[in-house]
């Protein structure tokens, strides 16, 4: 692979760049922390070739999301829910807005 797609990777929210370590050490948070975020469903790692866990940055945004409402003292399979219907809100917000940008289709005249 030329030097300049693995560079290009790298600028992709949705590579999964990080280990478990690396993730959990950027977060200041436990890789079980990790580990209970992916039971319950919020993250999904990717796996290396030799089976270990691989976090993108995208993963690593819901999981801080996750550990502020946690911090806040929020149970872990209710933190969880929560960034789900946040990541829901903000898509449905996103779509709205697409729709009021776009053209209006012409509409046909009456008795045309």
């Amino acid at each position: 692979m030329p030097a300049e797609d693995s560079f290009r990777r790298l600028d992709d929210d949705d590579f999964p760049a990080y280990t478990m370590g690396r993730a959990a050490a950027m977060l200041g948070i436990t890789p079980a922390f990790l580990r209970a975020l992916g039971e319950e469903r919020l993250i999904t790692p990717l796996r290396s070739e030799g089976g270990h866990r691989r976090y993108s940055r995208y993963q690593l945004k819901i999981a801080a999301r996750a550990r502020e409402l946690v911090d806040q003292g929020v149970a872990v399979g209710a933190a969880c829910r929560i960034v789900v219907l946040e990541d829901q809100l903000e898509e449905a917000r996103q779509i709205n807005e697409d729709l009021r940008n776009a053209p209006s289709p012409s509409r046909p005249r009456a008795g045309a």
